[in-house]
């Protein structure tokens, strides 16, 4: 993986998690949301797995947020 693809998902990461901490909802719960293993958020936010963009509209659409906040 080049460091350009490890620093977006660093940074799509981080995002997630500042979006998710910023509205007080649990990984748990937005994994609940995203209906998927109950660890995969928790896993995205640290960079040990990688989100989908599929999944990534997903929670733009949740917090109604353009997608475009998770690279910046």
């Amino acid at each position: 993986m080049s460091s350009i693809q490890e620093e977006t998902y660093k940074t799509i990461g981080k995002n997630i998690k500042k979006l998710r901490l910023k509205s007080g909802i649990s990984q748990e719960k937005l994994s609940d949301i995203l209906n998927v293993n109950s660890k995969f958020i928790g896993h995205v936010e640290r960079f040990e797995r990688f989100i989908s963009l599929k999944k990534l509209i997903e929670i733009a659409e949740y917090f109604n947020v353009p997608v475009k906040i998770f690279f910046e």
